[in-house]
Order: structure tokens, then sequence, then C-alpha cells
């Protein structure tokens, strides 16, 4: 299944739906029996598991009427997460390679993720202009990224269980302010935690949707061109690793959200170095969940 927040155009109160066909949502909302979860609120409809799948399939198998997708607004699908988007630095090979400029005391792949996170103010729509922030950044870098959901609370978490606490995947693009990031060395969070910086979506596809998120096609064009091509399956951790460091001594609850890092091609790494500006458009793709396409406002 896919799960979006969304408003009805041209304006009008925060919905989730159930996307149909690629091109309708039903509105959960107005989908007969009452949901045992608050159908405004993506957290609330995590948090209530089983429960909340199990009525999802029974809507997806009746609902006879749906909204087309042109008519909606589709916003994040956790619009505000309940605390900071957790993040993964230097997850692919040749991303930490081309990244080693930047940092020549350190020679080889770490021992542990390296994590960081993002402020909740940052997640933005999939559809949504990214703010410039004039004055405050000349260099928007572009990062596109697998998000994992959490369905599942837990802590200490091991390798062979981890996925069992995946509710399901989206896209995000991890967008950085290189020099605010490089202001503060290693802490990587104000760079990556301006406002609107991280958009995400367009929808959330359950765990049951997705085969094998180690085998994904993931891409990131600007202005049409590619910048980032790569796959899933060469994250140097995996996503269960990446679950089990997380969550020890850290209780991981449902609605998190974790992105596993970018691959090579980002723009700060580029001869000469690439960064966006306003006018610039962002496509945010990963093959089989969806396409983010955002634009950097004036």
């Amino acid at each position: 299944m896919r799960l979006v927040t969304f408003t009805p155009r041209p304006q009008g109160p925060q919905h989730l739906g159930l996307v149909r066909d690629g091109k309708e949502i039903i509105d959960l909302k107005n989908a007969g029996s009452a949901p045992p979860f608050d159908a405004a609120d993506m957290l609330a409809l995590i948090a209530a598991g089983d429960d909340a799948l199990k009525w999802l399939r029974e809507v997806a198998a009746k609902a006879r009427t749906a909204i087309p997708l042109d008519q909606v607004m589709l916003l994040a699908p956790i619009p505000r997460p309940r605390k900071n988007v957790f993040c993964v630095g230097w997850n692919y090979v040749e991303h930490f390679e081309e990244g080693a400029k930047a940092r020549p005391h350190v020679k080889e792949m770490p021992e542990h993720p390296a994590f960081f996170t993002k402020a909740p103010t940052t997640v933005n729509g999939p559809y949504a202009d990214v703010p410039a922030h004039r004055g405050v950044t000349e260099k928007i870098d572009w990062e596109v990224e697998l998000g994992v959901v959490i369905g599942k609370a837990g802590t200490n978490i091991t390798e062979a269980n981890a996925m069992s606490h995946i509710f399901g995947y989206t896209v995000v693009n991890d967008v950085s302010a290189r020099e605010v990031q490089r202001q503060h060395g290693q802490q990587w969070f104000k760079g990556k935690s301006l406002d609107g910086h991280c958009p995400m979506g367009p929808w959330i596809a359950t765990a049951d949707e997705v085969a094998n998120p180690q085998e994904l096609d993931i891409t990131c064009r600007v202005n049409g061109v590619t910048k980032q091509e790569s796959n899933t399956r060469h994250m140097y951790f995996k996503i269960p690793r990446i679950i089990a460091e997380l969550s020890a001594g850290l209780t991981l609850e449902p609605g998190d959200i974790i992105c596993t890092g970018t691959p090579a091609g980002v723009g700060h790494a580029r001869t000469p170095p690439e960064f966006m500006q306003p006018g610039d458009v962002f496509e945010t793709e990963i093959r089989g969940l969806g396409l983010l396409r955002n634009k950097i406002a004036g």
C-alpha cells in the first residue's frame, strides 16, 4: 500500500489517503467504517500497527469512491515528525571516496555508521519549493536517499529482527548547506537543518510492497541532468545494521525516519563544485517508490 498526507485543492484540512492505481486517492476520513486511528495523522496510523494495516486492506478492497491525484496537494507523508530525522553519512563507498578531499585525515570507511540528524522543521513536501535562505547559504547541495520509516518501537534491536520494525519506505533528499556544514566542523546538524531542506514523499510504501529495499535504483537530477545514479545494493552499512546500531541504548518509535545515506555525485565534490540556485528544479527518484520534484525558491 502507498499512504499519503494531503489537502484538497485549493485548500482545506489535512487528510490521510490510500493511493490506488497510482492515479487516485481513497480519502481515509470518508472510507466507510471508522478507522482505528486519527485519519488526519500519519503518526497515529503507524502507531496503530497491525490493526491499521488490516483496516486499510479492507478499505482498499471495498472503497468505491476516490479523488484524482491532480485534485489534491500532497504534503510530506509525515509533515511534522515527533523528533529529528535520523541520517547516515558516508554510506556508499564511492560517495565516501569523492568526499575525501574535505577530510584528508580519514583514510578508510568507518567501522560504525556516522549518524547525524535534521530538525523536524526541515521536512518539506514532495513538490514544494525549497527555500534558498539567501544570506545564510550560497552552496545548496543535493543528496538523494532512501528513507526508512519505523513501525514498531524498540531498543537494542538485533540485526536479525531489524526488518520487522520497519513500517515502510519513502524518498528523501537530504538538502545540505555546505558552507554552513563546514563552519561547524564534524557537527553537521546546523548545515543539514535549514527550514524546508528535507523534501520527502510522495508517499510511504508499506514494507510489504517493497520486495528488496537493498535492490532499488536511486537517482537525482538537476534541471534534467542526472547528477547521482546508483542502487541501494551499494550501501556499505545495510539497513539491518543501521537500525541495530542506531537503536543501541536509544529507543526507536513508530514514525521515526531514518535516511540511509547518499551515493556519489553530490555537487560539492565535483570539479568545479556545483550548487543549486534559485529557479533550479531537482528531481529525486527511487524506482518503484516515487519521484520528488522541487524548485529552489528565489
